[in-house]
């Protein structure tokens, strides 16, 4: 692993905005989407038009978020995590962009940090804009569904679960309280835009960033890979961390194949280590 190319960038180039994906959570126990431990039998997610068209989507959605996301909000920040707070608090690292949903840079330490699929521990009424803090909805979704005991098969990194069709059937939604509007999680779904002032805050932190630091992403999805291409037009180096292949490797400065919190607690104790006596 090239640590020391990654702690040279970031010591020539602080503070390097960082750029997150799932890979990052793993070693929590949340697995990502193209890795190698992901189910491919598991089914599609539930994209944005068919969640707000279909009622029957909705209920298949939040039946099976209602298991995954205990998974999800058991799940406590690993050395990854640690290591980019600890990082910022060396200076090295300013603003941390993450596509996850959830909270773990937070939960690790982590300041400045933007989130630009949302959160999973909030749901936001799609009518009036109230929004409610997951576990409240959650004690909602239990109280109208007493019954419901199904187990998941498998979990994806938004909280999904994998389960049978009859084992949804008859779930039951609570409504927006205020409004009777339909709720959804506070996060961007598949097929969904992401709002325009969450992308341009992005942009802008990259762009008063010295580099980039990409961590734990293949840069499949457009809002990561967006500012990859921003930091390349701009000419700031950028450094790439994540196992398999990503699609700005072309554009890495420094790209590291290998598991992201050994890397970065390697890096952490390299950068921050006394300088040698005279």
């Amino acid at each position: 692993m090239d640590v020391r190319g990654l702690v040279d960038l970031l010591v020539a180039h602080q503070p390097v905005a960082v750029l997150s994906g799932a890979g990052i959570s793993t070693d929590s126990g949340i697995p990502d989407y193209r890795g190698s431990g992901v189910d491919r039998r598991r089914r599609p997610p539930i994209t944005y038009r068919a969640f707000m068209r279909e009622p029957r989507t909705r209920r298949r959605y939040w039946a099976r978020s209602h298991v995954g996301y205990r998974h999800v909000a058991a799940a406590v920040p690993n050395p990854g995590h640690r290591a980019v707070a600890a990082l910022q608090r060396a200076g090295l690292v300013g603003p941390v962009v993450t596509q996850n949903v959830d909270g773990l840079h937070q939960a690790g330490g982590a300041v400045d940090v933007l989130d630009i699929h949302g959160r999973l521990d909030r749901v936001i009424c799609t009518a009036c804009g109230d929004v409610t803090a997951r576990g409240d909805f959650g004690a909602r979704l239990t109280d109208a569904n007493p019954a419901f005991a199904a187990r998941a098969a498998s979990i994806a990194p938004d909280g999904d679960a994998d389960l049978r069709d009859d084992e949804v059937d008859g779930f039951r939604v609570p409504a927006c309280e205020p409004c009777g509007g339909v709720l959804k999680p506070d996060v961007v779904f598949f097929g969904e835009s992401m709002p325009r002032v969450r992308r341009e805050r992005a942009a802008a932190a990259v762009a008063d960033a010295g580099a980039l630091l990409v961590l734990g992403s293949s840069l499949a999805v457009m809002s990561g890979y967006r500012l990859v291409l921003q930091a390349a037009a701009d000419r700031q180096p950028i450094g790439i961390v994540t196992r398999g292949p990503s699609r700005g490797d072309h554009l890495a400065a420094v790209r590291v194949d290998d598991g992201l919190s050994a890397v970065l607690d390697a890096v952490v104790r390299t950068a921050t280590a006394p300088a040698p006596a005279a």
